[in-house]
């Protein structure tokens, strides 16, 4: 699940069926297989050997990745499927002719407009040539910054970013900062390559940047000049780049500036200039990330000639537009973004890649249309009620511990108590009706929505925060926790089988969408969450000794997935990952308990054989089945705070007494630690 710090940026449902006294047949018929299917299994495996591989092998052998594809699961079939719904409705609103400034005018043009190849190779690069030829007129640094505020309000970004968001140390305001940046490749641990692939990639990395240049008519010569321009500067902002372990420390990342400080910090940089061209004119005060990143851009500023700035400006101009270019730029954006990296074979069909241009653009309204159609309010409903469920869990397991003071706990009640929840939908939609969108300009219409993006982010400051905002769209299959607003959110998408099934029995409910909603509650006190309190703000809640007790329990937690090899020599990084492991372990022990108290006035009769304990924990092992290329291994393990699917599943059940327990696991199977990981 993807968790959002104001930095740069994570399931649900079944309601307990509290009324009812036991589980017949008669209930469930609508799903033969009752929630899980006995096809999933691997029975050659021993569920004490490898639970994975046991619960999901045969569904792992069945299913291998598709060439358009660089992982295949839940999650990417969930996802094919809501893209067919979203097609259907897009067919229809770009039928006719809609209202001008109405959702199914918004939608249905940008979708004519993505959809129609021909137009977009008719219309070629002319929507960028005027930003192109004002790049090359640059002549200061003055106006390289400038045009790093202009290219920021259209979606194009390079040397550093900024944005305007919650402020970590007070929730209540909005505050601009301001952080690392500049990189074409997804990481900067890809400059620095420690084996043969590494190297393949930085080779066709440079092979990348020189062909976009040759695609905008540059000579052979001009465009491998400018390619080694390219990497000359973008290897020195790698090397002053923090590492994505550090990036996770959010008291390191926030560093308060006055404007008149920031000069001090980075001289050759006019913030004057950059603010007033920024639209953030009055800002007295920002926050700065990677303090000693912007350090060394400043010096950058004047040690680099003017000519590779302009070389490095356009290339990131080109490349963030590539996608909505003409033909032989999509399939330069393909080959090294998604074949290279990703191990993709072919690219998805057209039609799916205008959805993807229409979700991240109008994102809003095309999940308005969405959830009006796809959408059950009881769902809802009872989603809500099993957040309360795993909630007074939490809250008992809290009390419990043997580990954490007394006022240490209470401080942790008072968090959990000002939790909030958001299921379904936004209650107050954004509003995109001036947004001019027409059906034969796909960039300049990927250029207007965000232009209106920027505008709406750079018009909050000064404002309340808006508590109503969603950080993710209604149709996005995924979840997730804000420390800033201290709130667990649930898109619509998500409340769908696997991860909850109406028609399963509560353990493979529990088990799914039930662990996921004990997920994103963990994340508000694992080692990042817990430095903030229950009204978003960071500070220090915790005793010294608490904190101590707490990093004895983690450190362990690291050691454990830094263990885990998914490919020869790669290795699961324990650290970038330590978050979303603790999450994925105290949401199952949450969910657990949760559906222990739901079976207390239910019938036990076995399903298939398994008992209700056994099912919970092949529900969770079928949210997490996937089959990944090992070019996607490797780039996630460098860059997803998420272990990989094997070891999500495998990883937190081996520290479970309560798995061990419903397997009858022996001391000695590989399931079973000797030392286990208790934290909640």
């Amino acid at each position: 699940m993807k968790k959002q710090f104001s930095f740069f940026l994570c399931l649900v449902l079944f309601l307990l069926f509290s009324c009812q006294t036991e589980t017949t047949k008669t209930e469930l018929v609508k799903d033969p297989d009752y929630g899980f299917s006995l096809s999933n299994l691997d029975t050659s495996v021993l569920p004490c050997t490898n639970f994975y591989q046991y619960a999901v092998g045969g569904w792992l052998k069945q299913n291998p990745v598709p060439a358009s594809e660089s992982k295949w699961g839940s999650f990417s079939i969930l996802n094919n499927e809501n893209l067919a719904k979203l097609k259907v409705i897009l067919e229809q609103t770009s039928a006719k002719q809609q209202k001008k400034g109405s959702d199914e005018q918004l939608v249905g043009d940008m979708y004519k407009s993505a959809i129609d190849s021909n137009l977009v190779n008719e219309i070629g690069i002319r929507p960028l040539e005027n930003y192109i030829r004002k790049i090359e007129t640059l002549s200061t640094t003055d106006e390289i910054l400038s045009m790093l505020a202009e290219m920021r309000k259209q979606g194009s970004g390079f040397l550093f970013g900024y944005y305007v968001g919650q402020d970590e140390k007070n929730s209540e305001k909005y505050i601009t900062t301001i952080y690392q940046g500049g990189l074409g490749l997804p990481d900067r641990e890809f400059y620095f390559p420690q084996d043969e692939r590494g190297n393949t990639i930085l080779t066709e990395y440079k092979n990348h940047i020189k062909q976009l240049f040759l695609l905008i008519g540059k000579s052979d010569t001009e465009a491998e000049k400018n390619a080694k321009f390219v990497w000359e500067i973008e290897i020195q902002l790698a090397q002053h780049s923090t590492d994505r372990v550090a990036l996770r420390d959010p008291e390191k990342s926030y560093n308060l500036k006055t404007i008149q400080e920031l000069h001090q910090l980075a001289p050759n940089i006019n913030w004057d200039i950059f603010m007033e061209s920024a639209g953030l004119k009055g800002v007295s005060e920002v926050v700065v990330g990677q303090p000693q990143f912007l350090v060394n851009v400043s010096k950058m500023l004047k040690a680099v000639s003017l000519e590779k700035w302009k070389a490095y400006i356009t290339f990131h101009l080109v490349n963030d537009f590539s996608p909505y270019l003409t033909f032989p730029f999509e399939k330069a954006h393909f080959d090294f973004y998604d074949k290279t990296l990703s191990g993709k074979k072919e690219m998805k069909p057209r039609w799916k890649r205008s959805l993807e241009i229409i979700n991240s653009t109008l994102g809003e309204t095309m999940g308005k249309l969405y959830v009006q159609k796809h959408f059950s309010e009881s769902s809802k409903k009872r989603i809500a009620q099993m957040v309360e469920n795993l909630r007074e869990v939490y809250k008992e397991r809290i009390l419990q511990l043997d580990w954490m003071s007394d006022s240490t706990k209470q401080q942790a009640l008072v968090k959990l108590e000002k939790f909030n929840k958001k299921i379904g939908y936004p209650d107050i939609w954004k509003d995109y009706s001036n947004i001019e969108i027409n059906y034969n300009t796909l960039v300049q219409n990927v250029m207007n929505c965000r232009q209106w993006q920027y505008q709406e982010m750079v018009t909050r400051i000064g404002k309340p925060v808006d508590k109503n905002e969603w950080l993710m769209n209604p149709q996005t299959i995924n979840a997730y926790y804000s420390p800033n607003m201290n709130e667990i959110v649930f898109p619509a998408a998500i409340l769908q089988p696997p991860f909850f099934n109406p028609d399963a029995d509560d353990a493979i409910n529990y088990g799914g969408i039930g662990a996921v909603i004990g997920h994103e509650f963990t994340h508000g006190f694992d080692d990042q969450g817990a430095k903030f309190d229950g009204n978003g703000n960071m500070h220090n809640w915790w005793s010294d000794a608490d904190k101590t007790k707490f990093k004895e329990r983690t450190d362990v937690l690291v050691k454990q997935f830094n263990e885990y090899q998914p490919i020869e020599n790669v290795f699961v990084n324990g650290e970038l990952t330590l978050g979303e492991n603790m999450a994925d372990l105290g949401g199952l022990l949450l969910a657990y308990y949760a559906l222990e108290k739901s079976m207390q006035t239910k019938n036990h009769t076995k399903i298939n054989n398994f008992t209700y304990q056994q099912r919970f924990f092949l529900g969770w092992a079928q949210v997490w089945h996937a089959n990944i290329k090992d070019e996607a291994m490797g780039q996630m393990v460098k860059t997803d705070p998420h272990s990989p699917s094997e070891y999500r599943v495998n990883g937190p059940l081996s520290n479970l007494p309560e798995f061990i327990n419903a397997w009858r696991c022996k001391e000695g199977n590989a399931m079973v630690r000797k030392e286990k990981v208790k934290i909640w």
